[in-house]
């Protein structure tokens, strides 16, 4: 007896009336066509909708999600007012208030079907009042969301009293990523400095490395080449991200040509977060004005892993934003200009798979043997996913369901059309 059989289903590579079965939170099985003699406690039909791994976002946040307007809103909106904002948010913080908007902003994530997710949490402040906050989040949520951490030194480690010491507290009290924000220390020379030193951290302590990496307009803040060589020299290749890369957009062309081999070489992989990007780069700028999100075809046309994150939802950097990674997928594909059939399937691996493998999330995917986390979107296929922000019909974890819509009527289901009734989620486990 199968635990949960789904029929008719379109998978993300293009195959159409596709079975699969779920037992024990695992696929055990996927076929085209109906699996002869099965029998399920539990059968939906997905009426040749798409059927696609969890989304999962790459980099986040958490700790100031959902803290738009307090104490007051950027009004220029560039990242250093984010910054400066942030730090003088920061006094006014309260555990108990970080993890109720953290734990609302989850609730949004499984409603969307985003049932992982890296966030980057301050470690600046020795009280670590948000790392503490933000690890009784991951605690909470573990029955259903993956949420990975990040030691990020905010005010840059090297740059802020005790930041060394602040982020290896970080990271003993249970943080699993090694951050850095090389860009903001006080020098081109201190940054790669900081580099050096966080990688070797991650080395010394077997963990990740994912730092924020030339979040700047400035085509002379090369930091990823740096973290690239770490890579390499550490023995680090395949656990290392650079996240937003954004003076990529400005630099030399002849000098990008190094670069990217270089970064495909080391096995770093590249996030960047179009959403934030496309607003916070450029703003020096009068006309013509820089996109500002680094070079996403190429960097996959060189062979880099390239994910997209959020990045922010409603906090001193964005005010926008509802934890859709689809959305986030739609504005990648317009910012790059990837609007080719392949452009629009690799900006939503860029949040499926590719995401994935930044996070090292085992059992990902549809595939036999798999961890049965899904989401079946009102969409005949991945374009069509992306072009409608398609609604999430259904969201399982582990083969049990999560969240889920309406029920469709069925010249709706057939028709393919958006429904016009909201998503409605079921509750989520209680949260110890």
């Amino acid at each position: 007896m199968l635990d949960l059989l789904i029929s008719d289903a379109t998978l993300p590579d293009g195959r159409r009336n596709m079975s699969v079965a779920v037992q024990a939170g695992k696929i055990v099985e996927i076929t085209e066509g109906p699996i002869a003699g099965a029998q399920s406690a539990e059968t939906v039909d997905a009426h040749g909708f798409l059927l696609t791994p969890h989304f999962v976002d790459p980099h986040f946040h958490m700790d100031a999600t959902l803290s738009y307007g307090l104490p007051r809103v950027n009004e220029s909106g560039t990242l250093l007012e984010g910054i400066a904002l942030w730090g003088e948010l920061k006094p006014l913080l309260k555990a108990e208030d970080m993890i109720a908007r953290a734990l609302a902003y989850c609730d949004w994530a499984v409603a969307r079907g985003l049932l992982a997710i890296r966030s980057h949490v301050d470690t600046s402040d020795p009280s670590m009042l948000p790392v503490e906050a933000m690890l009784e989040v991951k605690k909470r949520v573990a029955g259903y969301i993956d949420l990975q951490l990040v030691a990020f030194p905010q005010d840059g480690v090297l740059r802020a009293r005790g930041g060394v010491e602040n982020l290896e507290r970080a990271l003993d009290l249970g943080v699993d990523v090694v951050g850095g924000i090389p860009h903001f220390e006080r020098t081109m020379s201190e940054g790669a400095a900081s580099v050096k030193l966080l990688c070797e951290t991650a080395a010394g302590r077997g963990k990740l490395v994912d730092m924020h990496c030339d979040e700047t307009d400035d085509p002379l803040s090369r930091h990823i080449e740096t973290l690239a060589f770490e890579t390499h020299r550490l023995g680090l290749q395949g656990r290392v991200n650079g996240s937003h890369c954004t003076s990529m957009h400005s630099m030399d062309n002849y000098y990008v040509t190094k670069l990217i081999p270089l970064i495909a070489e080391s096995g770093v992989s590249v996030t960047a977060n179009p959403l934030i990007n496309i607003t916070l780069q450029g703003r020096h700028d009068t006309y013509p004005k820089r996109r500002g999100m680094t070079r996403v075809p190429e960097l996959l046309a060189g062979g880099v892993n390239v994910a997209f994150g959020h990045d922010c939802v409603m906090d001193p950097w964005y005010g926008m934003g509802s934890g859709d990674m689809l959305e986030v997928a739609h504005m990648g594909l317009h910012v790059a200009q990837m609007t080719s059939r392949n452009g629009i399937h690799a900006c939503f691996d860029a949040v499926t798979v590719n995401a994935a493998k930044v996070m090292h999330l085992d059992g990902y995917g549809i595939g036999k043997g798999k961890d049965a986390s899904f989401v079946l979107l009102q969409a005949r296929d991945v374009v069509e996913a992306i072009r409608l922000r398609a609604h999430r019909l259904k969201v399982w974890r582990a083969g049990r369901l999560l969240a889920q819509a309406p029920e469709l009527s069925s010249s709706l289901a057939l028709a393919g059309r958006p429904s016009t009734v909201g998503f409605m989620r079921e509750p989520v486990p209680p949260r110890a």
